[in-house]
């Protein structure tokens, strides 16, 4: 537990300058795992693409369509 007692040795605007810097490293870590999970794979976005160029398929053959 020495490295307990060496941490209470400091000043307390130390302290709070060395959680500070914890936390934000903490943060920024999830951030940048979260955006490299996320973004891995665009899934999602192809199958919009893909939807949305059938249905414009769709709509210009209807329209092209004779008119009964």
């Amino acid at each position: 537990m020495s490295g307990i007692s060496g941490y209470r040795a400091l000043a307390p605007k130390t302290k709070n300058m060395i959680v500070a810097g914890g936390l934000t490293a903490f943060v920024f870590g999830v951030y940048f795992y979260t955006m490299r999970a996320v973004g891995g794979s665009d899934e999602l976005q192809i199958a919009i693409d893909k939807f949305e160029s059938q249905k414009h398929k769709n709509e210009a053959e209807a329209t092209l369509a004779p008119k009964a």
